[in-house]
């Protein structure tokens, strides 16, 4: 079967190579391969330090991804013969005040029941990572949840395509193919013949900063924090430097001045050498949010796919979402209830 994939972003990539490892003819259509998400995120593949008590269905498509992603990884690292930056380095989640480590103490009671963590001591968290500064007063460790680079990852991926990839703009689903896969982020909507779903903008803010040579490694794991009740992360790659984010808001693309200042002020209330580091890079993307933040996968007709929704776990999701989408297309069982959870429909039923 020849399918079409609309969307070159690290799901359409994944995608893609799923279905050519099942037998299939793939072509991708972007005009601009890996510009959006996919560009800016940091990716932590880190379902237990995400997940939270009100999404009881999104847990386990990010456990089963997890559990997919080295074999995947591993495949795509050999088939290309590139580094894809995929790190089995740790996390740490941090609490910068007495207040945050209220908050800590939830999401442990939270982690407990679904992951490996283990609370520790400011002052083992400290002699793990010597980077971290005093402002730190309790963390969590949790072993499991690691990192994949998505530009290394995506270049390896759009490498075994080549040609495949088409940089064009496609603006309907008649395409010459057996079957259509859309899989265009927020852009999705917009190709005719595809239903308008509730898709929403979530902005994020992220840097990328270099580590002077004096100060390096600042971090070996990827540090997670709350300070001030506010979400933070630094991811350190291989090279020594280090991605800092993420905010989340719903206000308008751009890098947002303010969203930069509250990074670099809570990162550096956590490791305070950030301010020794040069910024290399700032990005803006919005991620395609749901309104329970799961994705969407799901025939929208006979010979189209949708595979959208992924909000900020798209980097940890794609492989899941690949497998699932594959499946879909070629009419695979899905079990009922991760088909009830990912029904682009979903919405609508009971309205």
């Amino acid at each position: 079967m020849h399918i079409a994939v609309i969307g070159a972003g690290i799901v359409g990539l994944c995608t893609a190579w799923e279905l050519r490892q099942r037998g299939h003819t793939v072509t991708v259509y972007d005009p601009e391969p890996v510009s959006e998400a996919s560009f800016a995120a940091a990716g932590m593949l880190a379902p237990v330090s995400e997940v939270v008590w009100d999404q009881p269905t999104l847990y386990p498509l990010m456990q089963q991804s997890k559990e997919l992603y080295p074999e995947f990884a591993q495949r795509v690292a050999e088939a290309s013969g590139m580094d894809i930056g995929y790190l089995t380095s740790e996390t740490l989640v941090c609490a910068g005040d007495p207040a945050d480590r209220v908050t800590l103490t939830e999401l442990v009671e939270l982690q407990e029941h679904i992951g490996q963590v283990a609370p520790i001591s400011s002052r083992q968290a400290r002699s793990m990572e010597p980077g971290l500064g005093p402002g730190v007063v309790g963390a969590v460790h949790i072993p499991g949840d690691h990192q994949i680079d998505p530009r290394k990852f995506c270049a390896a991926l759009l490498h075994l395509l080549g040609p495949d990839v088409v940089r064009e703009k496609v603006t309907s689903l008649e395409l010459d193919a057996d079957h259509v896969v859309v899989a265009a982020g927020l852009r999705s909507c917009e190709i005719a013949g595809v239903p308008q779903l509730p898709l929403r903008p979530v902005y994020g803010d992220v840097l990328r900063l270099e580590v002077p040579e004096y100060l390096q490694p600042l971090v070996t794991r990827t540090v997670r924090g709350v300070v001030r009740g506010r979400p933070v992360y630094v991811v350190p790659r291989a090279d020594g430097s280090l991605v800092l984010g993420a905010t989340s808001r719903e206000d308008g693309p751009g890098v947002s001045a303010e969203g930069v200042h509250q990074l670099l002020r809570d990162a550096h209330h956590l490791i305070p050498g950030i301010w020794e580091c040069s910024i290399t890079e700032m990005t803006c993307r919005a991620r395609p949010g749901s309104p329970d933040d799961v994705p969407m996968i799901g025939r929208i007709s006979e010979r189209a796919t949708v595979s959208t929704g992924y909000f900020r776990h798209g980097i940890l999701l794609s492989v899941i979402g690949a497998k699932l989408t594959t499946d879909v297309v070629l009419g695979v069982p899905v079990p009922e209830a991760t088909a009830a959870a990912i029904d682009p429909f979903r919405f609508n039923k009971g309205a």
